[in-house]
């Protein structure tokens, strides 16, 4: 098997300001803090002899390789991010950092919150832009009706209860 890897399809650029805090300082973190450590570790492992069965050393380079991978990543993708962080002038409607409750057909509240690629977290409810649920809320108001299409289940009713920013 190769190194080749299929590129990734293309998110949109667009990310909220603690998003991108969040992404500055885990890069701050890998390169000024874990880089420098995990760096110190494969050379006290190198020194000590045979680098070919050498567990520590063989671990810290696959570490250090983890790290700049990562890096690199966010070195690239923090120069071509947009940053949102001001409301959208209709509040009324769905746009890009909203904070939306929706009621499905047995009456369940479900919050979401529409985010860039790069911060989603289900935990939280954060979903990311490019997903096809916000792609339907987009641009919707309160009393809306969204219609999900699931594959091997029956359409997925729900409709827009509220909407924060």
């Amino acid at each position: 098997m190769g190194r080749w890897r299929p590129p990734q399809p293309k998110s949109s650029p667009y990310i909220t300001q603690e998003g991108y805090d969040r992404l500055t300082e885990e890069l701050k973190y890998l390169w000024k803090v874990k880089r420098p450590e995990v760096t110190q570790a494969v050379k006290e492992a190198a020194a000590q002899g045979d680098r070919s069965e050498n567990a520590e050393y063989i671990y810290g380079k696959k570490q250090l390789r983890e790290i700049d991978r990562r890096v690199r990543y966010l070195s690239k993708r923090l120069e071509h991010i947009k940053v949102v962080d001001r409301i959208p002038d209709d509040t009324s409607r769905i746009f890009f950092g909203a904070r939306v409750t929706l009621i499905d057909e047995d009456e369940h509240k479900r919050c979401y919150r529409i985010v860039g690629s790069d911060e989603i977290d289900p935990s939280k409810g954060h979903i990311s832009i490019d997903a096809p649920l916000s792609r339907q809320m987009l641009k919707k108001q309160v009393g809306d009706e969204i219609v999900i299409e699931r594959p091997e289940q029956d359409e997925l009713w729900l409709e827009v209860l509220a909407i924060e920013y």
